[in-house]
């Protein structure tokens, strides 16, 4: 159905305006107010109101603003001014002007947005180019594919730089008219270039739509990122795989920027150092490293560089101890510092996995009490940030096996046979103690040469306070320990991991 009103939203029926009711248009192509679409998005999803086409959207900015509609608004607008006054005031001609400058600032502004897109895009199809040109010389099976590759990368290059060259020159027809509109005097030389200055912007909202559209080339981006990861995956494993061709990713009408495509087609984030504002965020890039084992917390001392896993289990990161081991090639890394650093004692929970007969049985999660020398002293031991580590440490004994106030003793870090333990920190203090199951505690009173072993309670002692100087309580995990009590050998039980909760 023609529209006769082309001013007005057809689901309000208001004149589009430059704030709330700004024209944007959907990528089914029709066109409504950003009030509108705000109003119509639910649960992340827009309905058309006038296809019924279904797409993804949190609000209507994400939409682009229909420049032409916005021209064609104006233009009305300024016809009927004209018919109603036929000398229209010097304050309205100026008026006219500053609304087109402001409109060709704002194409400008686009313009360089996306030049700047494409030439961050080239850069990476040029870095790709060499990755490809290495890879040739050292795997000579998958010569063919890896040409094949870097073709479709310069007939991309030639596209990104055709259009760059077209973007420039629009922008350049966009400055000049910026020139023009301060030297008009008539009102038939501001019709005159206004009609002109709406040819040049509509030339350029086209180039825009183009870049979004034909920017990355899925099949070229796909294509390159799978070729280098079956010559890497060979050179490896001294093989020559060639299945490199698998289902592209179909970007359908997203509205992302250039790079942000690039990197949902790769599925991956740009090889670099994260943060703790990375771990916080977890977006689908950095969920995929945690699960496939790739971000460290990496420490470096005068016993040489470090790194600790930082996993994900179940919504929550877990940060482990700090063996003395290389950093893979492929790692995404961040300081183990910086990752600490967001630790607090009033929120930390600490983790041991306990194995034995040769397999991991299940983890032990202890919550600590906040603010306590023996709290911090166990974080230490259990992330091995001074070097020590209840990692590779063996449970050491089971006092009162079967008794009220069971509980199970180790952490000796220094022998591994309870002669060692000595303590990292000072730990005077008021304790309480306990006779409750899961209660975690000192085995010996802090200060004593031994004081960084721990003992833990399985049983309850209903009268009695089995567990002296209480520092956590264990809040899952307590059904493993028992079941180390009942194994036929104590000593046997190994904590083969251990660490804290990253609370992000």
């Amino acid at each position: 159905m023609m529209d006769n009103k082309p001013e007005e939203c057809s689901v309000c029926y208001n004149d589009y305006d430059d704030n709330q009711l700004r024209p944007r248009t959907l990528p089914c192509g029709h066109t409504f107010c950003s009030q509108c679409i705000d109003n119509a998005i639910k649960n992340g999803q827009l309905t058309c109101p006038s296809c019924r086409v279904q797409h993804a959207a949190t609000a209507a900015t994400q939409f682009p603003i229909s420049y032409a509609v916005e021209a064609l608004v104006r233009k009305l607008k300024n016809i009927q001014q004209t018919q109603e006054k036929t000398v229209p005031a010097k304050k309205k001609f100026r008026s006219m002007l500053q609304e087109q400058k402001s409109s060709i600032s704002s194409l400008i502004k686009s313009c360089e947005e996306v030049l700047s897109q494409l030439g961050e895009y080239r850069g990476q199809l040029g870095d790709w180019k060499t990755h490809h040109l290495q890879l040739q010389d050292r795997l000579y099976a998958l010569v063919e594919q890896n040409k094949s590759a870097i073709k479709l990368l310069e007939l991309e290059d030639t596209s990104v730089v055709d259009m760059t060259t077209h973007g420039e020159e629009g922008k350049t027809q966009l400055q000049a008219m910026l020139g023009s509109l301060d030297t008009v005097n008539t009102l038939q030389e501001v019709g005159t270039t206004i009609d002109t200055a709406d040819g040049c912007s509509m030339k350029v909202e086209d180039w825009l739509k183009k870049c979004q559209t034909l920017f990355p080339d899925v099949k070229t981006v796909h294509t390159s990122v799978k070729v280098q990861e079956t010559i890497r995956e060979a050179l490896e494993m001294m093989t020559t795989e060639t299945g490199a061709t698998a289902d592209p990713v179909h970007l359908g009408d997203s509205a992302s920027s250039i790079m942000n495509k690039v990197q949902e087609i790769t599925g991956e984030i740009p090889q670099k150092q994260l943060t703790v504002e990375d771990l916080r965020r977890m977006r689908e890039p950095v969920k995929r490293l945690l699960v496939a084992g790739r971000v460290l917390a990496v420490q470096e001392d005068q016993d040489g560089r470090r790194s600790a896993r930082i996993t994900l289990q179940d919504g929550q990161l877990y940060l482990h101890s700090l063996p003395s081991q290389p950093t893979p090639a492929h790692a995404h890394t961040l300081q183990e510092s910086e990752v600490v650093g967001v630790l607090e004692p009033s929120c930390t929970l600490a983790f041991l996995d306990l194995g034995w007969a040769g397999s991991t049985r299940g983890r032990v999660t202890i919550r600590l009490t906040p603010d306590t020398p023996l709290a911090r002293q166990f974080v230490l031991l259990c992330t091995g940030q001074r070097g020590h580590t209840y990692r590779n440490t063996k449970l050491l004994e089971v006092r009162d096996k079967g008794q009220p106030g069971e509980c199970v003793v180790g952490g000796d870090y220094e022998r591994n046979d309870g002669k060692g333990g000595a303590p990292l920190l000072s730990l005077g203090g008021f304790y309480r103690a306990s006779g409750r199951s899961g209660a975690v505690g000192a085995r010996y009173v802090p200060g004593r040469s031994r004081s960084a072993q721990f003992a833990i309670t399985t049983g309850d002692d209903q009268g009695g306070d089995r567990c002296p100087c209480v520092f956590g309580h264990v809040v899952s995990g307590l059904d493993v320990m028992r079941a180390a009590v009942n194994h036929s050998n104590i000593t046997e039980v190994t904590v083969v991991d251990c660490g804290v909760v990253l609370p992000l």
